[in-house]
């Protein structure tokens, strides 16, 4: 079940103009406004398509160690880390013990023509460097493709109807996205079997970095969202659904109009069992010019943030985090 604090949005009749896509709309619309999370359903990603990719990530995660350090990232945004690689409180300038969290991402860069487009150039070829294909399980990089390729498409549905929330266009963020750098990242909570440090978390606090993140997890607990209030609250989700939330550039480009809020995963009581997600960074295209949004400002309500680039924002994140 949704939690209460976070709203429940049906996408099966949104995609098409009339009452349904005005009702997703509206709960969109003040769903970013207010805590800046979303449950959705009706989100046409096939249940095959979902259960592949978490099979094939539980099988390359349960390889022993040396197997799985011969995939590990040299960028953060290719391959496997290790648990305790980074600590994600720490872009907030909080200062915390590693994450008790191992990854595995990927892009879309395997294509040399699709990273030329996107925005590579000199100086730039460790960010749009390929990815690094683990020999197992052999069904790892097809599992991975498929999800990825579903999640851009669904990411693009859910820009058109946060444009159609924000007043704009349906289709005013396309040229920003059309070239996106978004990252696919499963996260594998080892369960654990020694003490933690003071403060250590399986992801300290944070808010994330892009424009949306769509999340799917298997259930058990650990995420946290803080109301505005200060407050955590758990956040659960039917199996068939996926958690949805704005990132920083979001927040940026709309004047704080709408929220990009913090969230953890934590170690419940008694619960040490291992967890797995499956988060889809969408990221704007690298050179994207992130500046307020036309609808955002108003004679009293000047931009807040200065103008940035989607690639610019992103590495400053990266650094921070990294130990």
């Amino acid at each position: 079940m949704a939690t209460e604090h976070i709203p429940l949005v049906d996408l099966s009749l949104a995609f098409e103009p009339g009452p349904g896509r005005d009702l997703a709309v509206e709960t969109i619309a003040q769903a970013c406004r207010d805590i800046g999370f979303l449950i959705i359903t009706g989100h046409g990603i096939p249940e095959p398509v979902v259960s592949s990719i978490e099979n094939s990530a539980r099988a390359f995660f349960s390889l022993p160690q040396k197997e799985k350090m011969r995939s590990r990232t040299t960028s953060g945004f290719r391959g496997y880390a290790p648990a305790r690689h980074d600590a994600l409180a720490r872009s907030r300038d909080v200062r915390t013990p590693p994450d008790l969290c191992e990854f595995f991402a990927v892009n879309r860069f395997d294509d040399p023509e699709a990273a030329r487009r996107a925005g590579l150039r000199k100086g730039r070829e460790l960010f749009f460097s390929p990815n690094i294909w683990p020999r197992r399980p052999v069904s790892f990089r097809a599992a991975f493709e498929t999800y990825y390729a579903a999640m851009e498409r669904l990411a693009n549905d859910l820009m058109r109807l946060m444009a159609l929330a924000l007043g704009l266009d349906e289709n005013w963020f396309e040229d920003k996205i059309r070239e996106h750098v978004s990252n696919l990242t499963v996260n594998h909570y080892p369960a654990l079997t020694a003490p933690v440090e003071p403060g250590q978390l399986r992801r300290g606090a944070h808010s994330d970095w892009g424009s949306l993140t769509i999340l799917y997890h298997d259930g058990l607990p650990g995420l946290q969202v803080r109301l505005p209030a200060g407050d955590w609250v758990d956040v659960s989700a039917d199996p068939d659904s996926l958690v949805v939330n704005l990132g920083d550039l979001m927040a940026a480009w709309t004047n704080d109009h709408w929220v990009s809020t913090l969230h953890r995963v934590v170690i419940p009581q008694n619960r040490r069992e291992n967890r797995l997600s499956i988060a889809f960074f969408h990221q704007p295209a690298y050179d994207a010019l992130i500046e307020c949004l036309p609808t955002c400002i108003t004679p009293g309500n000047p931009p807040r943030h200065r103008p940035t680039t989607s690639g610019e924002w992103i590495q400053s994140m990266l650094k921070k985090t990294i130990d």
